[in-house]
């Protein structure tokens, strides 16, 4: 499925979804309330997602005076892969990560943690970047975007219904009209796993390929390999605080590990990804979901 394709089915799923939640709330009136807020929230994930993420990390635009050395190997590497030089913002996090976002290539970023740059050589560091701008090349930032989003959506309609539900529901309307209190508490629950759903949505082969292509920008796969190695290790001491809504956008997820989480990783395990840079085939190779 191509990824124009899967955006319009994400957001069509967020407002079928919005609007059944709209109906449990407030009936008909509330449908159609809803209705228009999906409408909004379709037009905003589009243009503004990027700048919703990026606040979320509190990420900071970075010169080229303040970080030359980052600077020069991403515009190397955008040369490489035929692709206009992207804004770059720094996040400020001790844990080692990294990912891009934008709607397309031309209004690209690429934002990097404190951690990653402290933690890596300019060969592994390299290899991160290329894995950054094959997502870009690939056009995979805008599905990563607007999945961000929509699952952070999904998850705030999810808290409304939980505490309507505590506190009865909203308003005196018909319960036949709406969903009721069995409506509000199914939809406290089930908006969660729809937001899971989203991100599973984000298929783990995007990964592969953008190690590969990543592999092919630096020149080598040894350096993205070795960061890989290095990010996996660091990250389990010092985790990132993140929302599992934009989990899959980083170069590693930073949930992997914690609890049930892990089990709807948009990220293959590192050790194969590790596996196929080098060019030795994993045992059981994953199927991609699409």
């Amino acid at each position: 499925m191509g990824n124009s394709i899967r955006t319009a089915v994400l957001l069509a799923a967020l407002t079928v979804l919005i609007m059944l939640v709209g109906r449990v709330l407030g009936g008909r009136q509330g449908m159609m309330i809803a209705f228009f807020f999906a409408t909004i929230m379709n037009l905003g994930s589009y243009w503004f997602s990027d700048k919703i993420v990026l606040a979320m990390y509190r990420a900071k635009p970075v010169s080229e005076a303040q970080a030359p050395q980052l600077y020069r190997i991403v515009r190397q590497l955008a040369l490489q892969a035929g692709l206009p030089m992207p804004r770059i913002t720094l996040i400020p996090s001790d844990s080692p990560n990294a990912f891009a976002t934008g709607r397309n290539p031309q209004h690209a970023v690429v934002a990097v943690t404190e951690g990653i740059l402290r933690l890596l050589d300019e060969n592994e560091l390299r290899g991160v970047l290329a894995h950054e701008l094959a997502h870009i090349k690939h056009r995979d930032i805008l599905i990563g975007s607007v999945a961000a989003t929509l699952a952070g959506a999904i998850m705030m309609l999810a808290n409304m219904a939980r505490w309507a539900a505590l506190f009865g529901g909203f308003g005196s309307r018909d319960d036949d009209e709406g969903g009721g209190m069995i409506g509000l508490i199914a939809m406290s629950i089930l908006a969660p796993l729809a937001a899971m759903l989203i991100q599973m949505a984000i298929s783990r082969s995007r990964e592969y390929a953008a190690d590969a292509s990543g592999a092919s920008y630096a020149g080598s796969p040894m350096g993205l390999a070795r960061a890989l190695e290095k990010i996996a290790a660091a990250s389990r001491r010092v985790p990132m605080k993140a929302e599992p809504a934009t989990a899959h956008m980083f170069i590693m997820n930073p949930l992997s590990g914690r609890s049930l989480m892990s089990l709807f990783s948009t990220h293959p395990p590192v050790e194969k990804r590790i596996q196929r840079l080098m060019g030795q085939r994993p045992a059981n190779p994953p199927r991609p979901p699409f």
